[in-house]
């Protein structure tokens, strides 16, 4: 253990500093296209253990660098040296009472702080396409903008205060006079050279008047040198650097954004031109329009997508020249937003297009609209080789030459072969994105990449005076090429900056400035092939806040990124060591398989199919007989499970369910549910419908004695609602597969669906009549196993669909707590599991950070961990008045009720209470 290692755990709880190989490769490693591997991972949760940090860094002599998502491009977020990873301590809000200025934590994500803004009509002006996924921290330290914030609400622009840690572990809240007086006087010195340099730089009209011109366009190349010009005050300019720094110049703990308006009425169109020429001279004339968005999309970017479903057939016709323009406005009332509308109209009048502009205000053809813009870039990362990555470079352009600049650049990435790139971009703004596949295995590829960036750089610099980096901050991608944009003035003035804030180079050194010419080039980040089924990855970390297991072991990014290096070791003849010991608890035991990945990623990979696939290549021969003699034997397998539960619930009777939960591991969970019963076939009148009771609640009863067993909830809700229940022959015997196929024997698991198939048709008369299933997971598997075939419902749709039309329903007051669990989340029913509930109840509450539940069949009963950790964040979510909480999906409900201290129970007991006759006079 090194003297820093051992400094860190003076000083940090032990689960905080993180040395094991695996996840220093698999922590280490953010969205860009390099790869450094840390000597340490210090999981920093206050600003004390920030101080400790940075002092044991200072006083071993290594480099810190400070991370947040990892969703950046440029390299910013990657070290050799100490990462300090921004934990959930850091995840801060609070809202002022006017709802106009919101403090914030780099630890919280950019797309929660708008959700709670929501309610009050607001967000933060940076809007990054990743702000599901990326954090304030590194939305301030990038100086992040995206489609609609353009350079007028910015983190720069929109910033009302911050507090900042230097790399001398000194504090600075520029909204605490105590805090502000104090600085003054310990660090005066430094206040006094900014104060200098300000006044230098407005005195030097050239250097001026270059620094105003620099940021009237997008523009995150080198430092915010506009802090120099716009202000005075040397706290002022201190806290204007910070932003865009990149972590290069301290530390950001806290940041006060002013909110900016929401607005609730929107229209987007997709017009259709014949040219780049004329959509960019239709952009020119809508810049002074009163329009939020305008983005632009070149030919290849719109064949990328066209054959995608629900597109308009038009795309497919337009010619090789032709372009696209998406235009959005917005407005607080429907009358604003029709005369904004007029205005584009007015504004575009004479301009020649393929189609005449219509706007819409459907939501649903809107999100068709955006679809085309968004899926640009991942249909180029799905189509790309395996063993490339895919690049997406940022650029910006005076908007008067944006035409000649976007056919320029086109000429060029044909010109070094790149003919799958394309261009779209953030329009009004002249900010461009190209986007293209890169084989950086291979030193002739890395040399036309070299060749291609020096030829962009010029084009952008020399011939129109761009910027190299619009939006995506410069990190390692552009440090150096920082001078060849600035000049050699501007750059010293950085270098000033730098020397000042951070003298013993200790904070992120070799980003955005960087002295070696071929910084660009070096420490290019491997993608070897690996698994089919996740190669297209692309590492972007979009899938990570919707992951049970994040911050516990590993995220679905990370555990490609750890694949990843398996297989390459396995190609090179390398032993997998430690990393593939350890990948067998964190890669492999902790993964819910949860699927929530796909739901984010752009490309659409479930890591959960990854996890499935190595599962069952690890099982031995033992192990794959046993469960394949399970699944022969269900029936058996289910009576012995029911005995067990008796068993359980006897022991616990004499020693209490927390001495028992010890002693099985977590297995056994606090008001374990009783022994399940099946549920007993009805005859009666009505219109037949086919349910089959899975094996959860057949299995797992009610947590309380007494209470109705969930088949036969259901089979009086169906009977009160005039329908004539049929349960399929066998039923008892019979599984979907789902808990074989979670462990990677899929073919076995395929054999119970097939039995289980052919007893739904049989039961249904063929599909004549409709099935219901009361577990989402059993029912999303089975829907896909029988689409074409039989209509599939599970409950809750068909609750809706066909109980509440026939039910008299009493409200209750509620609040009554949901659940949506991963199957429902993925199948997008969740908008009925919500009107179901509405129905029954005023008020509901669907606690925020709270995604999968992380039980996951057995996995709550195994690494009982996971499912603790996906529940932290419920504990704050629920009110002391919230006493229950429904979901569809049995085993859920058992984890939810143990973590929380709350019955959860199906929708179904609320939906029979709700539903029962009431007494007449």
């Amino acid at each position: 253990m090194t003297q820093l290692i051992q400094t860190l755990h003076q000083h940090l709880p032990a689960n905080q500093v993180i040395t094991d190989e695996l996840r220093l490769l698999a922590y280490g490693t953010d969205a860009s296209f390099y790869r450094l591997i840390p000597e340490v991972i210090a999981i920093v949760e206050s600003e004390d253990e920030v101080k400790a940090v940075l002092a044991a860094a200072r006083q071993n002599r290594r480099p810190v660098t400070f991370r947040a998502a990892g969703t950046s491009l440029s390299g910013q977020a990657i070290t050799d040296g100490v990462l300090a990873l921004i934990g959930e301590g850091f995840a801060t809000y609070e809202l002022n009472a006017e709802a106009s200025k919101v403090k914030v934590g780099p630890g919280i994500v950019g797309g929660e702080v708008n959700r709670r803004l929501a309610p009050h009509g607001k967000k933060i002006g940076p809007d990054p396409a990743s702000i599901n996924a990326c954090k304030i921290g590194g939305i301030a330290a990038n100086n992040a903008s995206g489609m609609c914030c353009g350079t007028a609400q910015n983190s720069y622009r929109t910033l009302a205060g911050i507090r900042v840690m230097l790399a001398d572990g000194s504090l600075l809240d520029t909204e605490d006079p105590l805090s502000v007086d104090a600085f003054t006087r310990s660090h005066a010195v430094l206040l006094g050279e900014l104060e200098r340099l300000g006044r230098d730089t407005r005195d030097n009209a050239r250097l001026a008047e270059r620094i105003r011109h620099k940021f009237k366009i997008k523009n995150t190349t080198g430092y915010s040198l506009n802090a120099l010009v716009d202000y005075e005050h040397p706290i002022d300019i201190l806290a204007h650097l910070m932003i865009g720094s990149e972590g290069t110049l301290g530390f950001i703990s806290r940041i006060t954004y002013q909110t900016v308006i929401e607005d609730p009425f929107k229209a987007s169109a997709l017009l259709f031109l014949p040219n780049i020429r004329s959509a960019c001279e239709a952009v020119i004339r809508l810049k002074p329009q009163p329009v939020s968005a305008v983005e632009l999309l070149d030919r290849p970017a719109l064949h990328s997508v066209e054959n995608k479903p629900g597109l308009p057939a038009i795309m497919r016709q337009l010619d090789e020249e032709a372009a696209a323009l998406l235009i959005e406005v917005r407005a607080a009332s429907a009358e604003a937003l029709q005369d904004k509308i007029a205005a584009v109209h007015g504004a575009l009048d004479g301009v020649a297009t393929v189609e005449p502009l219509a706007f819409s205000t459907d939501p649903a053809t809107c999100e068709m609209y955006w679809k085309v813009r968004k899926g640009t870039f991942p249909s180029v990362g799905a189509m790309r080789r395996t063993g490339t990555t895919v690049l997406i470079e940022d650029v910006a352009f005076p908007i008067d030459t944006l035409a000649d600049a976007t056919l320029d650049l086109q000429a060029l990435l044909r010109h070094h072969g790149y003919h799958e790139a394309i261009i779209f971009g953030h329009a009004l703004e002249g900010n461009l994105h190209f986007v293209f596949t890169q084989d950086f295995g291979d030193p002739a590829e890395v040399e036309r990449y070299a060749r291609l960036m020096d030829d962009v750089c010029h084009l952008v610099v020399d011939k129109y005076d761009g910027s190299l980096k619009a939006e995506h901050g410069t990190g390692r991608n552009m440090a150096p090429f920082v001078e060849l944009e600035w000049g050699k003035d501007a750059t010293d003035l950085m270098r000033k900056i730098k020397r000042l804030f951070d003298p013993d180079k200790l904070l992120n050194p070799g980003v955005i400035l960087n002295d070696n010419p071929h910084a660009h080039l070096e420490n290019l980040k491997p993608m070897p092939a690996a698994e089919d089924i996740v190669d297209r990855c692309i590492e972007c970390g979009f899938c990570e806040p919707l992951c049970p297991s994040h911050q516990l072991t590993l995220s679905p990014r990370q555990r490609i990124v750890s694949v990843r290096e398996l297989a390459r070791r396995a190609a090179s003849g390398e032993p997998a060591g430690r990393v593939g010991a350890d990948y067998a608890y964190m890669g492999l035991d902790t993964c819910a398989g949860c699927g929530l990945c796909s739901t984010a990623c752009p490309v659409g990979i479930d890591t959960g199919d990854l996890t499935r696939r190595l599962r069952g290549r690890q099982l031995g021969d033992t192990a794959r007989a046993v469960n394949a003699w399970t699944g022969e034997h269900f029936g058996t397998l289910a009576t012995a499970s029911r005995l067990g539960l008796n068993v359980g619930h006897a022991v616990s009777g004499l020693v209490g369910d927390q001495l028992l939960g010890r002693l099985s591991g977590g297995a056994w969970k606090k008001d374990m549910p009783r022994a399940g019963k099946a549920p007993v076939a009805r005859t009666t009148q009505g219109d037949p419908v086919v349910y089959f009771p899975t094996c959860g609640g057949r299995i797992f009863g009610p947590s309380e004695a007494g209470e109705m067993q969930l088949g036969d909830v259901i089979s009086t809700l169906l009977v009160r609602a005039g329908y004539a229940p049929r349960l399929p022959e066998g039923f008892d015997q019979l599984c979907c597969g789902q808990m074989l196929a979670s462990k990677g024997m899929a073919e076995e698991a395929d054999r119970m669906s097939d039995r289980l198939t052919a007893a739904l048709l049989k039961a249904s008369d063929n599909g004549r009549y409709p099935v219901i299933m009361d577990a989402s997971a059993c029912s999303s598997r089975m829907q896909k196993q029988l689409a074409g075939r039989i209509k599939l419902y599970d409950f809750h749709e068909f609750a809706v669909d066909a109980l509440l039309p026939r039910l008299m329903i009493t409200r209750e007051a509620g609040p009554i707590a949901l659940h949506v669990n991963c199957s429902v989340r993925r199948n997008g029913s969740d908008a009925k599991l919500k009107t179901l509930l509405a129905a029954c109840v005023d008020s509901f509450i669907e606690p925020a950070g709270v995604t999968c539940c992380g039980f996951a069949g057995d996995r709550g009963f195994v690494v009982p961990e996971l499912n603790h950790h996906a529940l932290r964040k419920i504990h704050d979510e629920l009110p002391a008045n919230c006493a229950c909480g429904v979901s569809t999906n049995r085993t859920c409900e058992i984890g939810l009720t143990a973590e929380t201290g709350r019955t959860y129970q199906s929708i179904a007991y609320l939906l029979e209470k709700c539903s029962r006759p009431r007494p007449t006079c």
